[in-house]
């Protein structure tokens, strides 16, 4: 589906979510109150159940912001369209539980006494309402759109696989309107007369395309053809520009290149962007945002707890009580990475002598490290000697969550698709951290960063965030 269509829909089932949420909302408050005056299940239910108006009205509102921002934040509106209806039962179940859960929360911070078959009520019936209309959502929208709307012609130019595929993708979007004329012949060495796909197209030559343009309504061309051919067709482009066409070209011709493909611009120059990290600015400001929030706020409190620790290690062992190294950071940058000092002092001098004994070839890890201070082993075991990177995370060397940082010698080892993982910025804690920490190899600790790159959103980040917190209070993983 175009990304205009995509949006529409996102749209349009946020929408329906707060005319869901508001039925669902009524009617387990008139359930509720039936209850009063009704044995049910022989069940009675003697103090009669209300919410004043205000509380109630304000209750509605956020029960309504809930659910369209978890459906929003955890991309179900994008999965609905095509998904498999378990999946789509698996997301309105845990949106309303969540939902559900965010009212009794709501309920305890201000001090309010709503009735748990209330809040039980109104959880089924939002769950049972957002399946049933989300199941169906499809021939709704295809409805709406076929008495409101009108249809979107397409011609696709070419006839080859690539012409093909986006040919079955756009008899997809049908249900949105949109509807495959023909296909265009970019070549005369082209001679199929008709591509049988889900329904059968013309193939009609490239210079038929004038006639077409002025004979049938035409709303877009899509070029799916080799990339060597686009020069040639610049005519072909011209004509669609001065007619006011809409073209689009199917980037196809890196097929191995697995990238996020955008259009950017550097003053009046279009670029074609392929981006392998996360590209979104909006969604990066916030999370840098929330860096500066939480690093704050997190400094402020255990400061003294810090300079209690940061004593602690001077009186225990010989040296600073803060170690400094060099670390990459984002796309290579080098940075001064703090921690306490978990080690004796000259440690690093030490390295090289004790590389034999790592339990990994790249990124040297030694069990029972013969380095470690009594002290410094606690620290490590339960994180606390990382407690000073928050002032990393402060600063913008570092955020919160992301891949852990490197030292320059451990980089230089890197395979080549390892070294993606400098294209994030690097994190106090990281999917590789609550999925083992230092019981989990080299290999796979990279490919846990590959996924955290490659799946990364803003909910997955409060979701490692949460479950390091268990994690570090247990002490599981930390060598």
């Amino acid at each position: 589906m175009f990304r205009g269509h995509h949006r529409k829909v996102r749209i349009l089932l946020g929408l329906s979510d707060i005319l869901i949420i508001a039925v669902a909302f009524e009617l387990a408050y008139w359930a509720r109150q039936r209850l009063d005056y009704n044995h049910f299940l022989f069940v009675g239910f003697h103090n009669q159940f209300y919410i004043l108006e205000p509380v109630r009205a304000f209750l509605l509102l956020w029960s309504i912001a809930v659910w369209v921002l978890l459906g929003f934040w955890w991309r179900i509106y994008d999965r609905i369209q095509g998904a498999h209806p378990r999946v789509i039962l698996a997301d309105a179940f845990r949106q309303s539980l969540a939902g559900t859960a965010s009212i009794v929360l709501f309920q305890y911070l201000q001090r309010l006494e709503l009735s748990r078959t209330f809040l039980f009520l109104f959880g089924i019936v939002a769950w049972v309402l957002l399946c049933l209309f989300r199941l169906h959502s499809g021939r709704l929208f295809a409805a709406i759109r076929g008495r409101f709307g009108a249809a979107n012609y397409v011609v696709v130019v070419g006839a080859g696989t690539a012409a093909q595929r986006i040919g079955r993708q756009l008899e997809q979007a049908s249900v949105w309107g949109v509807r495959l004329l023909s296909f265009i012949a970019d070549s005369p060495d082209q001679t199929a007369n008709e591509v049988k796909l889900a329904g059968t197209y013309p193939v009609r030559p490239l210079d038929a395309l004038t006639g077409m343009l002025r004979e049938h309504v035409i709303d877009e061309i899509i070029f799916a053809v080799d990339s060597r051919r686009l020069a040639e067709l610049e005519e072909v482009f011209l004509q669609c520009d001065e007619e006011g066409v809409r073209t689009r070209v199917a980037v196809d011709f890196m097929p191995h290149v697995n990238s996020q493909v955008f259009l950017d611009r550097l003053g009046a120059s279009p670029l074609l962007t392929f981006s392998a990290t996360p590209h979104d600015e909006i969604r990066l400001l916030i999370k840098r945002i929330i860096d500066i929030a939480l690093a704050g706020a997190a400094l402020v409190l255990i400061a003294p707890f810090m300079l209690v620790i940061g004593a602690l290690v001077r009186l225990t062992s010989p040296g600073p009580a803060i170690f400094r190294q060099i670390r990459c950071g984002l796309n290579g940058r080098r940075f001064v990475f703090y921690k306490f000092r978990s080690m004796c002092e000259g440690a690093d001098q030490m390295r090289s002598s004790l590389a034999h004994l790592s339990e990994r070839e790249t990124a040297i890890k030694i069990k029972d490290d013969p380095r470690l201070t009594p002290l410094g082993r606690l620290l490590r075991r339960f994180s606390i000697d990382e407690w000073p990177q928050l002032w990393n995370v402060l600063k913008g060397d570092m955020s919160l969550v992301g891949p852990r940082p490197a030292i320059p010698e451990e980089v230089e080892q890197y395979k080549r698709w390892q070294r993606r993982r400098l294209r994030m910025r690097p994190g106090l804690t990281s999917l590789w951290a609550v999925s083992g920490r230092d019981s989990v190899d080299f290999e796979t600790w990279m490919k846990l960063d590959m996924q955290y790159i490659d799946t990364w959103s803003l909910a997955l980040d409060w979701k490692i965030i949460l479950l390091t917190i268990p994690q570090v209070l247990s002490g599981k993983g930390a060598h």
